[in-house]
């Protein structure tokens, strides 16, 4: 099959740094995301791909009355113990590696861009992407946001930070960086339109 009419561009950024927004605002103008987080929470929901071996690893006290992943007994038990963190992304990485394959196999024409928190800390996806974005912002910006957004306490946004990679190591891996600090929506905005029309989207 030929891809010569696809592209596809990688997008990522710490948690807080507006990634979504901008996958958001990417879709608007034409792209076609396909988004890591959604798919991990599809996995994971009851009847999930995930969820036999998530229970089997972990027992029936990770796993709510519907079926589904308890999302917030999980996120706690990783962040106390990587060991846990380890064996979770073991059983959820493959599948959802499998299920962007098979949605990029399908997407013969136009961008496709890969929305991957981790999309730097793996080596799976860089030599297929065309491109890679990187959302920026400063630490303490990605704290407040998320604090506002989620009221976790600061320790915990502090070590999902920490769990991720540097802002240095993203940026080392960026083609195009949006620095999303201080900016209105109409100006963040203004920016994607403007990288979009560098990279063809």
């Amino acid at each position: 099959m030929s891809t010569a009419a696809r592209t596809l561009i990688g997008l990522t950024g710490g948690i807080g740094s507006g990634k979504s927004t901008v996958a958001a605002m990417l879709a608007d103008l034409g792209a076609t995301v396909l988004d890591a987080d959604q798919i991990a929470r599809t996995i994971t929901l009851s009847g999930g791909s995930a969820i036999p071996a998530i229970r089997l690893a972990f027992g029936e006290d990770i796993i709510n009355a519907d079926g589904s992943l308890n999302r917030e007994t999980m996120r706690v038990k990783v962040f106390a113990d990587p060991t846990a963190k380890q064996t979770l992304e073991h059983i959820t990485h493959p599948l959802i590696g499998q299920a962007i394959s098979e949605a990029i196999a399908a997407i013969l024409t136009g961008t496709v861009v890969l929305d991957i928190p981790l999309l730097t800390e793996s080596d799976r996806w860089r030599k297929q992407l065309s491109a890679v974005i990187v959302v920026d912002c400063p630490v303490q910006t990605q704290l407040d946001r998320v604090t506002a957004r989620n009221g976790w306490p600061t320790d915990t946004t502090q070590a999902i930070i920490r769990s991720q990679a540097t802002r240095a190591h993203r940026l080392a891996a960026a083609d195009a960086v949006l620095f999303n600090d201080g900016l209105s929506l109409a100006d963040l905005r203004d920016q994607v339109r403007q990288l979009a029309s560098r990279l063809g989207i």
